[in-house]
């Protein structure tokens, strides 16, 4: 009885202390959850960033693939369910994706729900046009077409920090202890806002957007173990205890397996390391290439741009030439423009004092008259017009007009006034 008593006691103990356990066990499991994704998304944006700097990422890397997985788990962490039977679904005002009936929801609420919901304050934002794909029905394929949208459009981070902004809405859709609401959400953010310098090339039409199949993560490529240097050291003093206890002449092929082993790994690394490096080797050449195309190019512009400012300046000093002679050609003009107005007054003044006269003196003004019309005759033969009919322009005109002497070809007004058959009788 006594044994009894106690095995009953602590048995009761034992529940009691169950109840806690499991609640511990339940808490442990899921911000191990937590970090595990987060961990893990945060190895695969590295990845994606490492692998678009030798090629272009689509829906066929696998990169990308694993990448898109870990996010749409992410986005579904503790997502809450809707109730299949509830026929009051259909009169709430929360606007959830899937067709409503007397009975419930047709399908399950997928993330895309809250995104579509909680990102619409998004400026310039693709909701509206994944909502219209035709190729598109299910709400888990709209929720995979965002996410490739978001990475062409280079604004998925954007579009998760708007939404994990909208507490109230977040709060709606997810249950205690989702990703999203805890403190990861923030890292989430950051993390992703790397992608936005790779340059991705989706298809919107292909068996990605398949929404019949779960997302499944493969976590291989980020899986690595580092055995201890007191753990190799201990595996090697079992296996000289292993061959000494089995023969006293053990020899050094008893503990030839990993050492084999070890080397192999080494072998890899190396060969890795001298494919890098390789890889490096040429890239250094091709840039190295590069740079001294874009140098030769450089001093080739360089020439150019000096033959260019050479020929600026001739021009200058040309046109500078042209104006100087074609305003030398107008100061000449108005020289003769002036000389040609004395020679009218004059020849009024003639006619004046011809009329003043009396008959008998009449032939000599008409004498007068004939040598100021041949005077006028001999001024319109000289070379300074002749040059001035080409052009303006030209330099023949212009020498043509610096070798004239116009006081040689111009009579003088004062000698045809003080003339004796010009004075009054």
């Amino acid at each position: 009885m006594a044994s009894r008593s106690l095995g009953g006691l602590s048995g009761s103990r034992g529940g009691g202390g169950g109840g806690g356990g499991k609640k511990s066990l339940s808490a442990r499991n899921a911000a191990v959850e937590r970090r595990n994704l987060i961990t893990v998304c945060r190895f695969s944006v590295k990845t994606l960033i490492d692998r678009s700097c030798f090629e272009t990422i689509d829906d066929s890397s696998p990169e990308f693939n694993n990448f898109a997985a870990i996010l749409e788990q992410i986005l579904t962490h503790r997502l809450k369910e809707i109730s299949q039977s509830c026929r009051w679904l259909a009169h709430l005002q929360i606007p959830l994706q899937g067709q409503v009936t007397w009975f419930g929801y047709e399908s399950p609420r997928s993330f895309w729900d809250y995104i579509r919901v909680a990102c619409r304050k998004v400026s310039q934002n693709c909701i509206c046009s994944i909502e219209n794909m035709e190729n598109v029905s299910s709400s888990r394929a709209k929720g995979r077409a965002w996410i490739r949208v978001a990475l062409m459009e280079k604004h998925l981070s954007e579009y998760i920090s708007t939404a994990l902004r909208d507490f109230k809405t977040t709060r709606r859709f997810y249950e205690d202890g989702a990703i999203v609401l805890g403190e990861e959400a923030n890292m989430l953010a950051g993390m992703l806002l790397g992608l936005n310098a790779i340059d991705f090339s989706f298809c919107l039409k292909g068996e990605g957007l398949d929404g019949n199949f779960p997302a499944v993560i493969d976590y291989t490529p980020y899986l690595k173990f580092t055995q201890s240097s007191d753990s190799i050291s201990s595996d090697e003093e079992e296996l000289r205890t292993l061959g000494s206890s089995g023969s006293e002449s053990s020899t050094p092929e008893n503990v030839g397996p990993p050492f084999i082993m070890d080397e192999n790994s080494w072998f890899n690394k190396c060969k890795r390391v001298k494919q890098k490096y390789q890889l490096t080797l040429e890239q250094k050449g091709y840039l190295e290439e590069l740079l001294r195309l874009r140098e030769n190019q450089l001093s080739e512009s360089v020439s150019q741009n000096k033959i260019l400012l050479q020929r600026i300046e001739d021009s200058d000093l040309a046109h500078k030439l042209e104006k100087e002679q074609l305003e030398y050609i107008i100061v000449e003009l108005q020289d003769q423009l002036k000389s040609y107005q004395s020679l009218d007054q004059l020849s009024a003044e003639v006619s004046l004092s011809q009329s003043s006269l009396d008959p008998g003196q009449s032939q000599e003004g008409d004498g007068k008259q004939d040598t100021l019309n041949s005077i006028s005759e001999g001024k319109e033969d000289t070379p300074s017009l002749l040059g001035l009919c080409g052009s303006l322009t030209s330099v023949a005109s212009y020498k043509s007009l610096t070798s004239l002497k116009s006081n040689d070809y111009l009579a003088s007004p004062t000698t045809e006034m003080t003339s004796p058959g010009l004075t009054p009788s």
